[in-house]
């Protein structure tokens, strides 16, 4: 292999032997240059080695494989335990930090505590309903994504949700891939195909 070669995604994710979504938080926080051809990223070799040289010298990445540190935050606001529980534990599997909170108030006050990639709320809640959670936490993070999912869906919280600035509108039931499939959208993440 010679030190100008590109190497496809596929060969990066075994040469530093990390998964896709590290690969594409790298690219996207600009921190390993790649080039799109057609469908697929194409990386010189040479940068991947400087990048990784210049962060274990920085003490970011050990010998071992890269393990990003950067995983998303993701915030899980449903009154329903079950639901509560299954989105939780779904997205933790796709690679989530996730936190929950089992009403309105609860999230509010995690969101002002920590900072999240993305919230994912329940809309019809005792209490501080979902719609009352966004326009909250608009006060303390403006480009927070949101997706809302809700069993009890009407014209007029369609219209709201649409006027903050929602990046999902999802109604129960639902499926697990439609919810990774819309949290990888939020974030600027590829979808994969089997999620599409």
């Amino acid at each position: 292999m010679t030190d100008d070669q590109f190497l496809t995604t596929e060969q990066v994710l075994d040469y530093m032997q990390v998964n896709l979504r590290t690969v594409y938080r790298l690219i996207k926080a600009g921190k390993i240059p790649a080039v799109r051809v057609g469908r697929q990223w194409l990386f010189r070799r040479t940068d991947i080695d400087a990048w990784l040289t210049v962060s274990r010298q920085l003490g970011q990445v050990t010998d071992g494989p890269y393990t990003g540190d950067e995983r998303p935050r993701v915030l899980v606001v449903d009154d329903e335990p079950s639901v509560r529980e299954l989105l939780a534990k779904a997205l933790a599997g796709a690679d989530y930090d996730v936190d929950a909170a089992s009403d309105g108030a609860a999230a509010v006050e995690q969101l002002r505590a920590r900072a999240y990639d993305l919230l994912i709320t329940d809309l019809k809640m005792p209490g501080m309903d979902g719609l009352a959670v966004i326009r909250e936490a608009r006060r303390t993070a403006p480009d927070l994504p949101v997706i809302i999912i809700t069993g009890y869906s009407t014209e007029a919280a369609a219209i709201e949700a649409i006027n903050l600035g929602v990046a999902g509108y999802i109604t129960k039931p639902f499926r697990l891939p439609r919810i990774l499939a819309a949290t990888a959208r939020a974030l600027g993440e590829p979808v994969p195909a089997a999620e599409a």
